[in-house]
């Protein structure tokens, strides 16, 4: 049974977060626990772009910024991945800096460290070039970027539907088996 990690950074995509956590309830027996670590500015982003504040309802294991003694906050707890959707730029830079000054940055660094799967999911766009390398180096340690660039070729009918073609994309990097749109299926 898989333990994962969900950090929501502060960038604008609230609908990502939203669609994941609605999507790992659906496959719940394919998960032991779930840890969630929301920054302040997702929270308010949420607040602003989905109009309510859902992301106090989902049953996972919700933790603050600041805390260290989380379970993720260290390898021994063998959390096997962690997915940052949406991942602002500044928290991207952060991890490809190595610098773990809270419990989401801590928490990427361990999964980097233990060789477990790290997704980052960044919305914003056009990229600079300190994006692009922060991005080269994050792939090089074994980081997955997986931008937030949904796809067509299902025809979606709904921002949701439209938004969940990245969900599920990460979900399938994550390694977990989804019913979904397969091209030519």
């Amino acid at each position: 049974m898989r333990k994962i990690v969900v950090a929501v950074a502060g960038s604008s995509g609230s609908i990502y977060a939203k669609l994941l956590f609605e999507r790992l309830l659906q496959i719940k027996s394919q998960w032991k626990s779930v840890g969630v670590v929301m920054s302040k500015n997702a929270q308010l982003n949420w607040q602003l772009e989905l109009g309510n504040e859902a992301y106090r309802d989902y049953p996972f294991d919700v933790y603050e910024k600041d805390n260290f003694a989380a379970p993720f906050a260290s390898g021994s707890a063998k959390y096997d991945t962690m997915i940052v959707c949406p991942c602002s730029m500044g928290t991207m830079g952060r991890i490809a800096a190595g610098v773990s000054d809270d419990l989401l940055t801590r928490a990427a660094d361990v999964i980097l460290k233990e060789r477990r799967r790290l997704i980052l999911v960044p919305r914003e766009t056009p990229f600079s070039l300190i994006h692009l390398r922060n991005m080269t180096t994050i792939t090089e340690a074994g980081g997955i970027i997986c931008p937030a660039i949904p796809s067509f070729y299902s025809q979606p009918k709904s921002m949701d539907e439209l938004a969940a073609t990245v969900v599920d994309r990460v979900l399938d990097l994550a390694g977990f088996e989804l019913e979904t749109f397969r091209w030519n299926e």
